[in-house]
């Protein structure tokens, strides 16, 4: 369960001051394929950057079950997101001298996982995501597509409680797009993983349970299917 509460964020730029967001009060239950749209700027990517711990509130609480995550000292909210929250990035971001499966791997092996649990969760995941004959391929060895399916088995590697996806179909084709969405909710709905989305893909729009429209850093309109 997320818990947000009065979380507003605002940035300084030279003297003026911004309203990224302001007073934003949301709970996101487990097992929700929610989408955060909005146009450009309107603070959807911010608010997704605080519930992943990336960035801090100008006022407000976030809580991830039972912890604030505002209140951690950095090297605890670090530790914090390693286990329990997953990232898939509209870049990918994947390691470039990195295999496929080595990459998945990786948060796994800062969780100082042992070997073979490494190797059976990460075979796993590679074929959940259709990508068992990339796994000895570097990230450009491979489409994009391919590459945004690696992002997303190695968000869910280390097991997190929910994965923030910012834009993950922006870089990609109509056919890729529709493979990685029915990829994720699959995950969704046979796991209970918890998705949220930011995003402006009406693709993504199409595929949510629950839709929550921000606009001038504030919500404007939050629904369920």
């Amino acid at each position: 369960m997320i818990y947000i509460q009065n979380i507003s964020k605002t940035y300084q730029s030279g003297i003026i001051q911004v309203k990224a967001l302001q007073n934003i009060n949301l709970t996101i239950k487990k097992g929700e394929f929610t989408a955060i749209v909005g146009p450009s700027g309107s603070g959807k990517t911010t608010l997704l950057n605080l519930i992943g711990g990336l960035d801090s509130p100008s006022h407000g609480i976030i809580k991830i079950d039972q912890t604030d995550i505002t209140s951690l000292p950095e090297n605890d909210l670090i530790d914090f997101r390693l286990h329990h929250i997953g990232f898939v990035f509209q870049s990918y971001n994947l390691i470039p001298v990195l295999t496929a499966k080595e990459n998945v791997e990786f948060l796994m092996l800062l969780q100082k996982k042992e070997e073979d649990q490494r190797n059976e969760r990460t075979i796993q995941l590679l074929k959940a995501v259709g990508l068992e004959n990339q796994i000895h391929k570097k990230p450009n060895e491979m489409s994009g597509g391919q590459q945004q399916r690696v992002a997303v088995a190695r968000a869910l590697a280390s097991k997190p409680d929910f994965i923030l996806a910012d834009e993950p179909t922006a870089n990609l084709d109509s056919s890729s797009a529709e493979n990685l969405l029915d990829i994720m909710f699959k995950l969704n709905q046979k796991e209970k993983m918890t998705f949220i989305f930011s995003t402006h893909d009406s693709r993504v729009i199409a595929k949510a349970q629950r839709i929550i429209t921000i606009d001038d850093g504030q919500i404007i309109n939050d629904y369920y299917r």
